[in-house]
C-alpha cells in the first residue's frame, strides 16, 4: 500500500521538477521584442565610406526593453539606495543608533542572529543634528561647502558588486599547472582536472572540472567597486565657449528634470546600475527561478532589432526615410537641417515619451540621447561574430590600451544630424567617459512562459 501511493510513474520516464511553479511576468516599464531574423547594417548610404557598417543576417531570441531610456528620477532612486546604504552601515555601528538601525535578533521569528543585520527598513532622519554628526565622514569636507551647506560627498558613493564571468569560464585554454595527486578514492577530490598538456588527469573518471584545473570557480567571481554619481559637469566639458552651467546645476538634481534621460553615466556605471536593478527586483521576490536572468544592457543585435519596430530596411524606427511626418512634424530630437535645434522641440535633451513609439512599443530609439549597448567596437566585428545573438562583448581593464575600452554606442542624440539617428549607425564611446549625449535602457532575456498539463504535445510556450 505505501509503495502504491508513491509517485513513481510506474516505471516510466515522467521527469523530477524542481518544486517550483514559473511565470515571467513582463517586468515594469519594459516592453516584450520577440525573437526573430533581419539583416543587420542594411539602410541608407554610408558617407563617411568607413565601410564598418557590412550587413549580415542575424537571428535574435526574445527579450525586453524599456520602453524609454533611464530617466533622471530612475537613476536617482540607485543614486539614494547607495547613500542611504552607506549611511545605515555607518549608524549601524554608532552607540547611540544601533538600537534603530541594525537588529540582533529576528523580528519576526525573535531568533539571534549570528551576527547584526542592518535594519533596511529604517528611515534616515537627515535633519537630526545627531544623525549628521554620526555621519560627518559622508559629507563633503567644511572647507569644500558653499553657503556652509551639508551635501553628502559624491566622491564617496561607491557601489560594490559581483558578477560571475561565464565567458572566462568556458574557455578550453585556461589550464594551469599539476594540482597535485589525485585520490582515486574520492570522486570529489577538488584537485581533479586537466594538466597545463590539455591532457585529462589519471583516474579523473568522469569527475573531470569544466574549470579547467582551476581548484574551484571562485576566480571566475569578479568584483566591481564603481562610483555611481553622475558627471553633471559633463554638460560644460563637452561643449567648450557655451553657457550650459544652468545645465551642469540643475539637469541632474532638480525636479523639472525629472522625467529626462539621465547622462553623465558611462559604460562601467550603466552596468553597476543593470546589477543593482537586479538585486532590487531580486530581494523583493525573494530570487526563486528568476533570480538569474539579470537586468542588463543590451547587445548591438538586440537594440537594432528592437530599434527597428520590425520594419526590416528601414532607416527610422518609426518606418519611413523622413524625419517629418505628413504635417510637417518632426519624429525624433536632434540637429535638423543646419543646426537648427529648436525645430524639433528641444535645444537639447527632451523629456522621454515626447515623440510617438516604434511598433514594438519604444520610445526615443532615435535622438535624444545615444545608448551604451553591451558590445565592444570593432570595425570588422559583423565579419566574425556568430550570427544566432550576435554579440562582440569583452571586458577591458584599466590598465588596457584605449582601443579597447570603446564600447559601441547606438542611436544618436540630441546634437546628432540626421544620418546619425539611423538604426543602422554605429559609433562608439570609451568606456570610462562620460558625456551629456549618451544614456541608456535595460533588458532583460525572456525564459518562456510554460502551461503543461501532462501531455507533451500540449504544451504552449
Amino acid at each position: 500500500m505505501l509503495t502504491a501511493c508513491k509517485n513513481t510513474g510506474n516505471g516510466e520516464l515522467v521527469g523530477v521538477s524542481n518544486g517550483k511553479t514559473f511565470f515571467q511576468a513582463d517586468p515594469f516599464g519594459m516592453s516584450y521584442i520577440p525573437m526573430g531574423s533581419f539583416t543587420m547594417g542594411v539602410g541608407d548610404q554610408d558617407p563617411t565610406g568607413a565601410n564598418y557598417i557590412q550587413p549580415k543576417t542575424i537571428s535574435v531570441a526574445a527579450f525586453f526593453m524599456d520602453q524609454t531610456e533611464i530617466t533622471n528620477s530612475e537613476y536617482r532612486q540607485f543614486v539614494n539606495w547607495v547613500r542611504d546604504s552607506i549611511a545605515l552601515a555607518i549608524l549601524s555601528t554608532n552607540p547611540n543608533f544601533e538600537d534603530v538601525y541594525y537588529y540582533t535578533t529576528n523580528p519576526k521569528t525573535g531568533e539571534d542572529y549570528d551576527y547584526p543585520r542592518l535594519n533596511w527598513n529604517a528611515k534616515i532622519d537627515w535633519n537630526d543634528p545627531e544623525v549628521q554628526e554620526a555621519l560627518e565622514g559622508l559629507y563633503v569636507p567644511e572647507q569644500e561647502r558653499f553657503f556652509r551647506r551639508k551635501e553628502v560627498d559624491a566622491r564617496k558613493l561607491y557601489y560594490s558588486y559581483e558578477w560571475f564571468d561565464l565567458n572566462a569560464a568556458a574557455k578550453k585554454d585556461m589550464f594551469v599547472e599539476d594540482l597535485g595527486n589525485v585520490d582515486p578514492s574520492n570522486p570529489f577530490d577538488t584537485d581533479r582536472g586537466w594538466d597545463s598538456l590539455n591532457n585529462a588527469k589519471p583516474n579523473h573518471g568522469a569527475f573531470a572540472s569544466r574549470s579547467q584545473g582551476r581548484r574551484d570557480r571562485s576566480v571566475f567571481i569578479k568584483k566591481e567597486r564603481i562610483n555611481i554619481y553622475p558627471d553633471t559637469l559633463c554638460w560644460i566639458s563637452d561643449f567648450a565657449y557655451s553657457y550650459n552651467e544652468p545645465l551642469a546645476k540643475f539637469y541632474f538634481s532638480h525636479p523639472a528634470y525629472e522625467h529626462y534621460p539621465v547622462v553623465g553615466v558611462n559604460y562601467q556605471q550603466a552596468k553597476a546600475f543593470c546589477a543593482w536593478r537586479t538585486s532590487l527586483r531580486n530581494n523583493y521576490t525573494g530570487g526563486g527561478t528568476t533570480s538569474y536572468n539579470d537586468f542588463r544592457l543590451p547587445t548591438e543585435a538586440e537594440w537594432e532589432w528592437a530599434a527597428r519596430g520590425g520594419y526590416e530596411g528601414n532607416p527610422y524606427p518609426w518606418g519611413g526615410p523622413y524625419t517629418i511626418n505628413d504635417k510637417g512634424c518632426y519624429l525624433a530630437n536632434f540637429k535638423p537641417n543646419r543646426g537648427n535645434y529648436a525645430a524639433d522641440g528641444g535645444l537639447t535633451t527632451v523629456i522621454v515619451a515626447h515623440y510617438p513609439p516604434n511598433d514594438f512599443n519604444l520610445f526615443d530609439m532615435s535622438g535624444n540621447v545615444a545608448e551604451w549597448t553591451i558590445d565592444a567596437f570593432d570595425e570588422s566585428s559583423y565579419n566574425f561574430s556568430w550570427d544566432l545573438n550576435m554579440s562582440y562583448t569583452y571586458n577591458a581593464k584599466d590598465n588596457d590600451l584605449p582601443a579597447m575600452k570603446r564600447k559601441v554606442v547606438r542611436g544618436g542624440s540630441w546634437k546628432d544630424v540626421y544620418y546619425n539617428i539611423q538604426v543602422t549607425d554605429r559609433s562608439y564611446e570609451y568606456q570610462d567617459t562620460a558625456t551629456c549625449y549618451i544614456g541608456f535602457r535595460c533588458v532583460q532575456s525572456y525564459l518562456g512562459r510554460q502551461k503543461y498539463d501532462g501531455n507533451k504535445s500540449s504544451a504552449i510556450y
